[in-house]
């Protein structure tokens, strides 16, 4: 419970930031039209997309890589970046100091502080976005990575459609 307390308040605090961020931006195409569904090619004149169903409790988990690792991924639309635990961060080398932990995020356990990071490159499926910005928060803080507007919002579209999450690039 306390877990799902401090995650809903980092949402709160992450979503507030993309508010900020999604008025200086337009974001593309939000109106086109229903999504067409092609599968995944490597071909870079057809999108690629990626399905993703809900699981058991309504959410959508994905597994991704970030330097070749894989990283378990809720995605989160209400979530304004990537936001990983220390224990996924270091398996692929980030690993912030304790002085790097200086962003102040407000949760309903408190105040925790995160660490800013920049993710070069995050691959779900093919779907490849680079230089994403990311936080890195205590384990205890976040028992699950969320993949947030910050990879989100550099896509084509992400739809919810039939009881899936479809993201196209």
């Amino acid at each position: 419970m306390r877990n799902l307390m401090i995650f809903a308040a980092v949402l709160v605090v992450l979503g507030s930031f993309m508010a900020q961020m999604a008025d200086k931006f337009t974001p593309a195409s939000a109106n086109s039209g229903p999504l067409k569904v092609q599968p995944v090619t490597v071909a870079q004149a057809t999108p690629r997309s990626l399905s993703i169903p809900r699981d058991a409790r309504g959410h959508f988990q994905t597994d991704g890589r970030i330097d070749g690792q894989r990283v378990a991924f809720m995605v989160d639309t209400g979530a304004s970046l990537v936001a990983l635990n220390e224990k996924s961060a270091a398996r692929f080398g980030l690993r912030p100091s304790r002085s790097d932990y200086n962003a102040t995020v407000t949760t309903a356990n408190g105040t925790i502080k995160a660490a800013r990071s920049r993710i070069a490159m995050i691959d779900l499926g093919g779907i490849v976005v680079r230089d994403v910005d990311a936080m890195v928060l205590p384990d205890e803080a976040l028992s699950e990575n969320l993949l947030g507007l910050s990879f989100l919002s550099k896509l084509k579209r992400f739809e919810y459609a039939n009881g899936k999450l479809v993201l196209e690039q």
